[in-house]
């Protein structure tokens, strides 16, 4: 039988070098390019962020979620380097001002990249 046990999930960005820069400077994580894409090297896996130029739809929904200790802390952390998380009112997702949604499970803030693809921190369990 096949070994597909290597997988990986990717995304597209319409702007590999902001992706680049985004990911490696603003998040510190650690970003190779390979053949004009993006590999975000995580705790054991990698991600896949390939271009799409023009044609490029941001993600609708969470592609990538990072697990922390602290959601408010991190949040704060993460505003202080020019990240903009999203605020949601009216909606079972409504954050506080904080960025926060504190209800119906695990701590969790979300922001997007400047592709427009959906991102959060989220309490570890």
């Amino acid at each position: 039988m096949a070994d597909l046990s290597r997988a990986f999930s990717g995304f597209s960005t319409d702007d590999v070098p902001a992706a680049k820069a985004f990911y490696s400077d603003l998040l510190g994580l650690d970003v190779t390019e390979e053949n004009g894409m993006l590999f975000v090297h995580l705790d054991g896996h990698d991600v896949l962020i390939y271009p799409k130029g023009s044609g490029h739809t941001p993600a609708t929904y969470t592609v990538l979620n990072f697990p922390v200790e602290d959601v408010p802390g991190t949040v704060g952390e993460l505003r202080e380097r020019g990240v903009q998380f999203e605020r949601y009112e009216g909606t079972p997702a409504q954050t506080d001002d904080d960025y926060v949604l504190r209800s119906g499970g695990p701590l969790i803030a979300w922001f997007t990249d400047p592709a427009g693809n959906i991102l959060s921190v989220v309490e570890a369990s």
